[in-house]
């Protein structure tokens, strides 16, 4: 049986969140639909053991809301650590839901990854967002804890396929398997990142466009895009630049494919933002606009062909 269509609403186009980014957000006009925030930042957790554990930020939310300006907020979790083997923190799940109620956001994410393990009695974050194996026992792991979040979060949620720097080696299937079969016994969604696909045929040398050829596009409710740059031999998916061209022709392609994407994400880190500048940001969100309405709501009249990605 096949998971019931994503039901998300149709926000268009959005920029990830971060301080330094408050006053592009403040000045946005028609080119920007919407803001996303890691909802991590807006507590503190001070632990399992602590009571309380959680420390509301609320400057940080008072900010947050001042920069988006009364548009919709999306929230794109890093804390869940969904692929951690021995432990799965509902306490984390159940902090996302009453910061849902807060801020009214209509689906929410985290990475399809894991960053959390055991280490003797203590608990290890490696500080990466690390890859699962691509097989039956991960998705026999994952499957109830996306249903616990999805009972728990009572919206849409979605996870993003993940960056990675080193694969596991002859894992049972391919990563367009593991996605489309995850989403269709699971009922999750997908943040398709296409910075992250780019990056890893970029480092791994395989055929991007063959990969979303192959994906489930229908599971698709969010699009990230983003910029990176070279670092000691590999490619990094450093959030450091505005969107390269081999970025905007999957994107081209894949857009239109999507039958059930709610909006497409721009991602920039703060730290990057002097040096990018606000009219670099602009021309993009301004070009992601056109794009968004051309491939979402295409004219009757023309509906021009896209070509396949290089």
């Amino acid at each position: 049986m096949r998971p019931p269509t994503l039901a998300l609403p149709k926000l268009g186009v959005g920029l990830a969140y971060q301080a330094p980014l408050a006053p592009l957000l403040a000045a946005a006009g028609a080119e920007l639909d919407y803001v996303e925030v890691v909802p991590d930042i807006l507590w503190t957790d001070l632990g399992r053991a602590a009571e309380p554990r959680y420390i509301d930020d609320r400057a940080g939310r008072s900010a947050l809301e001042q920069a988006s300006r009364g548009r919709p907020i999306v929230a794109h979790g890093i804390g869940l650590s969904i692929g951690s083997a021995g432990l799965f923190d509902t306490a984390h799940v159940d902090q996302v839901e009453r910061w849902r109620r807060r801020l009214g956001f209509p689906w929410h994410s985290d990475h399809l990854a894991f960053h959390l393990a055991e280490h003797g009695d203590a608990l290890m974050n490696v500080g990466i967002t690390l890859p699962l194996p691509r097989d039956r026992e991960s998705l026999e792991l994952l499957v109830p804890r996306i249903r616990e979040v999805q009972q728990r979060v009572p919206v849409p949620f979605l996870l993003e396929n993940n960056v990675y720097y080193f694969d596991i080696p002859a894992c049972e299937m391919d990563e367009p398997t593991f996605l489309n079969t995850l989403c269709r016994e699971s009922g999750c969604g997908l943040v398709l990142d296409l910075h992250n696909v780019y990056t890893n045929a970029r480092n791994h040398g395989f055929d991007a466009g063959a990969l979303l050829a192959e994906l489930e596009l229908e599971h698709v409710g969010e699009i990230h895009v983003a910029g990176g740059m070279e670092l000691d031999g590999f490619y990094l998916d450093a959030h450091s630049d505005t969107i390269p061209e081999p970025v905007w022709s999957l994107l081209e392609w894949t857009l239109p494919r999507c039958p059930n994407v709610g909006g497409v994400t721009f991602e920039l880190f703060g730290s990057w933002f002097d040096s990018v500048g606000s009219e670099r940001v602009g021309a993009d969100l301004r070009r992601l606009q056109a794009l968004w309405t051309s491939a979402i709501r295409p004219s009757p009249r023309h509906s021009p062909a896209i070509a396949e990605p290089a």
